[in-house]
């Protein structure tokens, strides 16, 4: 008989207040705790999300509402916590949730179990404005950053960094749904950035504009780790994107664990000085005519692809974090170079080449589906009887341009200079999806 390596006598609390249904790190992270046999409640709107119908899941609870205040999170945490009728080990899935169980860990304690660390670290960090501040004190590479303080400001700052530049919302999970705003776009005249300064107020965070790092083979990177009681950066490592929606800009598709000695060095040099605890996911962007590698986000959860770093001894940074929070050592596994993950509804033709067959999902294989798994079908069925119509809403929905749209350039959003079609099947409209919170890797 398996005996797990985690402590089953501590079931896990997912939190997550974005509405996408398609957030595929959800599923991992139940999938990765439910196989270890640990109880797993999931705190979010899954109403339309393949993730209700895994069978690791074993309970989901109302999530607090977007924009939630401090208290209402808190509430319902409390109300979660009676029900699980124990102490847990609590697991923010985005920033918003991250940053307020970070402002809440002193209320929270004794009835779940966190990470140690200052209470107001985690919305540093995620806050892409105090991010390039604190990258400029620490002398990490960090694309020349400009937060103005008026439209004649934004205009000029654009020209100063050269056209086009990134503009970035500092924080974008507090952006209204519908309102036709994204965390991050290209602007191509000094007129944009300006018009996109005067709606900082509907924003509700502070516009921050940087120069433009141009995308290309091999510059896209991303590392995921857990940083212990004790300091130490375990499990996790450096990986590579090799497919991103959209195309040379959103979200990773399709993620090879790749070592990379320069990432790694960073990411722990980052860690340590902040004296960060808990599970981090940080990207970044190597610039082609220096071959350095700038720091775009780092996010203090874990990222949606975390499934990609699961080493020989099955342990991911999730599993991580359970045991070094219930008192467990966490083993030293082997990485696993070339591993791979595929996120099959963006990248379908990926998913259907022919590979070795996986490994048990006790062991790590050389690719990991986001959907599908021997062991968990119904989410992976789901997927594909809840996608089709989720594009197909896309496909007819009205083409309406959000205000201040008509001064842009049909390709602003999109970095690369891939515009999609707006109706091609993607997230959808108003929603925050995983690396759409973090970056459209355009900086």
């Amino acid at each position: 008989m398996n005996v797990s390596p985690l402590d089953t006598r501590v079931p896990a609390v997912l939190l997550r207040t974005d509405r996408n249904p398609f957030h595929h790190g959800t599923l991992g992270a139940v999938r990765s705790l439910g196989r270890a046999g640990v109880e797993v409640h999931l705190v979010a709107d899954c109403a339309a999300s393949p993730v209700r119908s895994s069978r690791f899941l074993r309970a989901i609870h109302a999530p607090p509402r977007p924009g939630a205040r401090l208290d209402e999170f808190a509430g319902v945490l409390d109300r979660v916590a009676d029900r699980v009728g124990r102490p847990a080990v609590l697991v923010a899935l985005d920033d918003a949730s991250a940053v307020a169980v970070a402002r809440l860990r002193a209320d929270l304690t004794g009835r779940f179990l966190l990470p140690a660390g200052p209470a107001d670290l985690a919305e540093q960090v995620a806050d892409k404005a105090e991010l390039a501040a604190l990258c400029g004190r620490l002398g990490l590479p960090h694309p020349a950053t400009t937060v103005p303080d008026s439209a004649a400001e934004a205009e000029a700052a654009a020209r100063e960094l050269g056209l086009p530049v990134v503009a970035k919302w500092s924080r974008p999970w507090l952006l209204p749904a519908g309102a036709g705003l994204r965390s991050t776009v290209v602007v191509r005249s000094a007129g944009e950035a300006a018009a996109l300064y005067r709606r900082s107020e509907q924003a509700g965070s502070r516009l921050i504009l940087q120069a433009f790092l141009p995308p290309g083979l091999d510059r896209d990177w991303f590392f995921h780790g857990y940083v212990d009681h004790a300091g130490v950066v375990r499990c996790g490592g450096p990986g590579r994107k090799l497919g991103a929606w959209p195309p040379g800009a959103g979200l990773t598709t399709v993620g090879r664990w790749t070592p990379n000695p320069q990432v790694q060095a960073l990411a722990e040099r980052l860690t340590a000085t902040l004296g960060y605890r808990g599970v981090f996911d940080l990207d970044f962007r190597r610039e082609g005519r220096t071959d350095v590698y700038h720091l775009l986000d780092f996010n203090p959860r874990p990222g949606a692809q975390f499934r990609l770093f699961t080493d020989t001894a099955g342990v991911d940074v999730v599993r991580a974090l359970h045991l070094d929070l219930t008192g467990r050592r966490v083993p030293d596994g082997t990485p696993v170079p070339g591993r791979t993950f595929v996120v099959e509804n963006y990248a379908p033709l990926t998913a259907l080449r022919p590979h070795p067959l996986p490994c048990p999902p006790s062991r790590p294989g050389v690719r990991e589906l986001a959907w599908y798994a021997r062991d968990d079908r119904a989410p992976g069925l789901a997927l594909w009887s809840l996608w089709p119509r989720h594009a197909l809403g896309r496909l007819l929905a009205p083409r309406t341009s959000p205000p201040g749209r008509h001064d842009r350039t049909p390709d602003e959003h999109h970095p690369a200079g891939h515009a999609p079609d707006p109706r091609t099947p993607g997230p959808r409209a108003g929603s925050r999806t995983e690396n759409e919170n973090e970056k459209a890797s355009s900086a």
